[in-house]
C-alpha cells in the first residue's frame, strides 16, 4: 500500500503553473473550467522625507496597491462566474437595476502538486468583478475552445499558512 502524501522539505524543483483550483466564497466545490489566472501582485508606494541639512533622501513604506486578477475559463453550463460578473448590474426590460447582493466575495485559489493535492494557498479579500467578457470573439474558421473571463478587483491577498502548517506535521 502506498505511504499517504506529505510534504518533501528536500524539494528543489518549483511547482507546475498548471495545476491549480480556484473556490469563490465559502464553496467547497471549484469553479469548473478555469484555465487561466493572472499573478498575484501587490506593490507599495514610496514616500520620499529629505530631511533639513542632510544630503540623503530618506524613503519610507506607504501604502499598498494590490493589482487586478484576471481570471480566464472556457464557457462551461455552470453559471457562477456568470452571476458574480452580473451581480452588480442587471437588466429589467433594457434598464440597468443596480443590486449589491453577493457583489463581494472571498476567493481562494490552490496551487497543487503532481498528486493534486494543495501545497500553497492564497485568498483573495472582498473581490468584486470590475470587468467580464461574456463571449470571445466567435469565428466559423477558427476551432478555438470560447473563453469568458473576469476581472477582480480586491482590497488585498494573503498566503494562507495553516496549509502549510498542517502539512509540515
Amino acid at each position: 500500500m502506498p505511504k499517504p502524501f506529505s510534504v518533501n522539505t528536500n524539494r528543489f524543483d518549483p511547482y507546475k503553473t498548471y495545476r491549480f483550483l480556484v473556490y469563490f466564497g465559502t464553496g467547497t466545490e471549484p469553479v469548473a473550467g478555469v484555465s487561466k489566472v493572472s499573478a498575484l501582485k501587490r506593490s507599495a508606494d514610496v514616500i520620499e522625507n529629505k530631511e533639513g541639512g542632510h544630503p540623503i533622501i530618506r524613503k519610507g513604506l506607504g501604502r499598498y496597491k494590490y493589482e487586478p486578477i484576471t481570471i480566464e475559463r472556457g464557457i462551461t453550463f455552470d453559471r457562477e462566474l456568470e452571476d458574480w460578473a452580473c451581480a452588480g448590474q442587471r437588466l429589467d426590460k433594457g434598464a440597468a437595476v443596480t443590486s449589491l447582493k453577493n457583489l463581494r466575495k472571498q476567493v481562494r485559489i490552490d496551487l497543487l502538486n503532481e498528486q493534486g493535492q494543495p501545497v500553497r494557498r492564497y485568498t483573495i479579500h472582498r473581490a468584486w468583478v470590475s470587468e467580464y467578457q461574456a463571449l470571445p470573439d466567435l469565428d466559423a474558421g477558427t476551432n478555438a475552445i470560447a473563453i469568458e473571463h473576469i476581472k477582480i478587483e480586491h482590497e488585498g491577498w494573503e498566503r494562507d499558512l495553516t496549509l502549510a502548517e498542517a502539512e509540515e506535521l
